[in-house]
């Protein structure tokens, strides 16, 4: 399929928590290390480690902090001594790092955190009660200052779901990264296009027709913002998660180009597997190794460029559990 020779040289850097690589920078003095980082994904991604506790001058050992309401504000102070206020520091913290992370193309935070859980962290009041939930102050400055940036924690990887979407979403990303470093053409942006058309129809229908409107406005509308309004769009699109419905109807438009070219039996052995995979019997790989079989034997220039059938390393087998 699509040649990922450039993607495998040149590896792709994915900023992490350093307690999840197991650098011992948690307030106790320990690490979170998390084996799926280190023995699988880091083999396909650089991993740059930042603690912005360690980063703001707490130390190691320290004392640890929470999120607590006052006054309609979310600060994170001490749980033992609340006059201990580190906010400022984090979400300056935050946007400095932010500035830092142009050659990065995803973030794994860990999760609950006061500092880099992603979502549902525990905010408390000030008597100490568990009152709301919301995001690390420096996960959450990431986010605001990098929305395009895919994100997740540690956690949420453990759910096949929600990991193949993520690290889909990092590949995608540094795509879109590389094209805008080589400088956006017209020409460039329908190619890209055109190759991440069926990613696109996994995700969401809707947005599959919004982008190729925009694209089709390349050759008048102002470049930049227009790639900016495209870039939004795709991110946004991609991150709803991909059903067995939308990833069947792609399936079955791959299948349209084959229909010329394959026997009766070879027909409707796909729409066999198809069918399974869209009522939960097989997991995804099953039609797409048989289709790939198929185009094979059978190439077409349109679909073997399309990233669709392998947006992702096979070693990491992401679509195995799907």
């Amino acid at each position: 399929m699509t040649d990922t020779t450039t993607e495998k040289a040149q590896p792709i850097r994915v900023a992490t928590s350093s307690c999840l690589i197991g650098e011992e920078v948690r307030f106790n003095g320990g690490h979170k290390h998390n084996g799926y980082l280190t023995k699988t994904l880091a083999r396909h991604f650089e991993l740059i480690p930042f603690c912005p506790e360690v980063a703001i001058g707490l130390g190691v050992p320290r004392p640890p902090i929470r999120l607590v309401s006052s006054d309609g504000q979310v600060r994170a102070v001490g749980v033992k001594d609340p006059t201990v206020d580190v906010t400022e520091d984090l979400e300056e913290y935050g946007r400095t790092v932010a500035s830092q992370l142009t050659d990065v193309s995803g973030y794994i935070f860990k999760r609950a955190s006061p500092s880099c859980g992603m979502e549902r962290v525990k905010i408390y009041s000030t008597k100490g009660m568990p009152v709301d939930s919301g995001s690390g102050l420096y996960a959450q400055a990431i986010m605001q200052a990098l929305p395009l940036l895919p994100t997740e924690e540690e956690g949420r990887l453990m759910d096949p779901v929600l990991r193949e979407n993520f690290i889909e979403r990092i590949f995608v990303y540094h795509r879109w990264q590389s094209l805008l470093r080589s400088g956006v053409a017209p020409a460039k942006l329908v190619d890209f296009h055109t190759n991440h058309k069926f990613s696109v129809l996994a995700h969401d229908e809707a947005a599959y027709r919004t982008l190729g409107k925009i694209v089709a406005e390349s050759g008048s509308a102002d470049l930049p913002q227009l790639a900016e309004r495209y870039a939004t769009q795709l991110m946004t699109a991609m991150k709803k998660r991909a059903t067995r419905k939308l990833h069947s109807n792609v399936l079955q438009h791959i299948m349209g180009f084959l229909k010329e070219k394959i026997d009766g039996d070879d027909k409707a052995e796909l729409l066999e597997v198809i069918g399974k995979y869209r009522h939960g019997q097989i997991p995804l790989i099953v039609p797409i190794t048989l289709l790939k079989h198929h185009l094979r034997r059978h190439p077409d220039p349109y679909i073997t460029r399309q990233y669709y059938l392998e947006p992702h390393p096979e070693e990491l087998m992401l679509r195995n559990s799907l």
